[in-house]
């Protein structure tokens, strides 16, 4: 089972997280920002991931810390669990049509963290979310997770379609890049 639980607790959050990259795509627990757990959510059922999570962060500053730090654990669960990237199909992309937005992932789980993100938003919120938060949730993923990560939204008019249509395009490009495969390493250099 590719399963593991990490638990991060600093002096603006504390977060208990556990993912099951085999799961049934649950989301279990509340960040305490409506709007991100519907996100989760979605990143869950279009990954087939379980997310389980239990959190207390600073809200009462506004959700930076909250959001960025789950980020953080997200990324270290998936590099706790794919430190053998022999055993993944390594890449994986997605474009994801949202009503009037579009949303394109490419990924690579290679070890070498890099994002690429490329979203304009016309809102400072949707909810008590900040739409900016959007990128620095998914900067702390990829540089924790050891993930090369592109997200591009050419198009949309409405904040919350674009970044439900991202947060769904990373979940399936994830998906496709995390499907076990034989064979070793996929590398030309046979290591990463």
């Amino acid at each position: 089972m590719r399963e593991c639980t990490i638990h991060r607790k600093t002096n603006e959050t504390d977060i208990t997280l556990s993912l099951n990259l085999d799961g049934s795509g649950n989301f279990a627990g509340t960040s305490g920002i409506g709007f991100f757990d519907h996100m989760l959510h979605a990143f869950a059922v279009h990954g087939g991931f379980d997310l389980a999570l239990t959190m207390a962060g600073d809200l009462e500053v506004d959700c930076h810390h909250s959001v960025e730090d789950l980020g953080i654990v997200l990324g270290q669960t998936f590099a706790q669990i794919l430190s053998d990237k022999g055993a993944i199909a390594r890449y994986g992309s997605f474009v994801l049509p949202m009503d009037e937005a579009l949303a394109f992932c490419a990924l690579d789980i290679s070890g070498r963290a890099f994002l690429v993100f490329d979203c304009v938003f016309q809102n400072p919120q949707v909810g008590a979310f900040d739409c900016c938060m959007t990128g620095e949730f998914f900067r702390a993923f990829a540089m924790n997770g050891g993930i090369t990560l592109h997200i591009k939204v050419p198009y949309g008019e409405n904040d919350h379609h674009k970044i439900e249509a991202v947060f769904k395009a990373a979940a399936h490009a994830l998906k496709a890049a995390v499907t076990p495969r034989e064979g070793g390493v996929l590398s030309s250099k046979g290591v990463l």
